[in-house]
């Protein structure tokens, strides 16, 4: 009986050894598949359509931001930005003669940076802003992109702003460099009696060639006391041509 007693224990820790075996090798295969699928060899067969900001190029400062655009520029020569709204579509033109403000507002649409930003100030008969928003994911994404950098001014020579003319914002008024905020954009709907402040003074970079009438909608929402729509206007971006 003490014989049939041992044998069945050993039959026991025999079995019991192997499945804690089992155990464990499934849960290193678990851990090795997880690992396996954030390695930067696996990146690449990851879906075309998803974007890892700041994964290909270095960050923009204030220091680097002239070579890093214009070599940018050189390389991605596209001209025209198709934006979406529950509104409807905006087409943009670029202008080649602003080339910094052009490869920048291109290296941020295909960066996927305008994606689930705002038209976050409308302004009816005078502008509607976007590019920015109250989400976290999109101070993330300027974290990404390079948080401190700013637009050199390529004002032209008797470019005024005008019905549909799009310019960069600026970051704060009293800017004597009339440096542009790198992130956001307005569109201009008002009067050209009412740029006596802005011509000379912000980047015209662009003009919408078409969806005016959807910047006409956008710009008559309903908004607070600050300008920004009481129900947000989401926007995505992507290069045309």
């Amino acid at each position: 009986m003490k014989k049939l007693f041992v044998y069945f224990l050993g039959i026991f820790f025999v079995f019991g050894s192997c499945e804690d075996r089992k155990k464990t090798t499934e849960s290193e295969t678990e851990m090795r598949i997880k690992t396996e699928a954030i390695t930067p060899e696996n990146k690449a067969s990851q879906s075309e359509a998803t974007v890892t900001l700041g994964s290909t190029f270095d960050k923009i400062t204030n220091e680097n931001v002239v070579p890093f655009l214009t070599k940018y520029g050189k390389n991605n020569p596209e001209t025209k930005v198709l934006i979406s709204t529950r509104f409807g579509d905006i087409e943009i033109e670029l202008y080649k003669d602003t080339p910094l403000h052009r490869a920048n507002f291109i290296y941020l649409v295909k960066q996927g940076y305008f994606n689930e930003t705002f038209f976050h100030r409308v302004v009816p008969d005078f502008i509607v802003q976007a590019g920015n928003s109250d989400l976290a994911s999109t101070q993330k994404k300027r974290a990404e992109l390079g948080n401190g950098y700013l637009l050199p001014a390529e004002i032209v020579p008797g470019r005024v702003h005008e019905y549909g003319t799009v310019s960069g914002a600026k970051e704060y008024r009293e800017n004597p460099d009339n440096k542009s905020a790198p992130y956001e954009f307005f569109i201009f709907l008002g009067p050209k009696s009412s740029t006596t402040h802005l011509n000379g003074k912000y980047t015209i970079f662009g003009r919408v060639i078409k969806g005016m009438d959807v910047v006409e909608k956008i710009s008559k929402v309903e908004a607070d006391s600050g300008d920004w729509p009481l129900n947000n206007i989401y926007i995505t971006a992507r290069v045309l041509e």
